[in-house]
């Protein structure tokens, strides 16, 4: 079956897949745990859409801005697709997850914004990938490109094993090459710094991406190659 469900969502155009049972969640923040969101949850399932490796080459802030955008749209499609398809084969209930927005969780004075699920540390529990030093997950095979999305089912799957890290041990380039400093050495980033520099709009209204810095310089970015 857990195989079975893989290949559905990696048909659907999801480039990489993953589970974790919920022991993988006992230590998540109150509030922001699978069964938090629904405590009939028994899996979660994590997969990925990469951003072709063109798009960093991008110098125009507008095509990689607009793309991300379409690419988080499209983590959504897969996800509701796949949940239907999942119910329809089995008997369960699939749940799926905001990639992006919409979510409640806002500190306005920090900027700081948190999902209904945290996208990355989900994807890490599904064993997709681990945190780099930029804050950005990293994959083996996609490096830092990738869109990650969410369903919870209440079928009992078994967990994958967890990725291997791919964050080069003393590399600071993420941390260095950031504009305004605000990629801690810890690995996280003040938003107050980081979000009034990065999103912004060109003089017609499009949105714009201004700064990629950190997932453009990462030595990793393209995986392991």
């Amino acid at each position: 079956m857990k195989e079975t469900i893989r290949q559905t969502i990696l048909s659907l155009g999801a480039d990489v897949c993953g589970f974790a049972a919920m022991e993988r969640f006992r230590d998540a923040p109150a509030g922001f745990s699978p069964v938090d969101i629904w405590p009939a949850c028994r899996t979660a399932i994590a997969f990925g859409v990469a951003l072709p490796k063109g798009l960093l080459e991008a110098s125009d802030e507008l095509i990689y801005g607009y793309f991300n955008d379409q690419t988080a749209k499209l983590v959504d499609r897969i996800g509701l697709d796949a949940a239907r398809r999942i119910e329809a084969q089995y008997a369960a209930k699939v749940m799926p997850i905001p990639c992006d927005g919409p979510y409640d969780a806002w500190d306005a004075e920090t900027m700081t914004g948190k999902g209904i699920l945290s996208m990355k540390h989900m994807a890490i529990a599904c064993g997709l990938g681990q945190m780099g030093k930029s804050s950005l997950l990293l994959n083996p095979a996609y490096g830092n490109r990738l869109t990650i999305g969410v369903l919870l089912t209440d079928l009992a799957l078994s967990s994958d094993e967890p990725s291997e890290s791919i964050c080069i041990p003393g590399c600071t380039r993420c941390i260095d090459v950031c504009p305004v400093h605000a990629i801690q050495p810890d690995g996280t980033v003040q938003q107050w710094q980081c979000r009034p520099n990065t999103y912004g709009r060109n003089a017609r209204g499009f949105d714009t991406v201004r700064c990629n810095a950190c997932r453009r310089v990462c030595p990793m970015r393209f995986g392991k190659e």
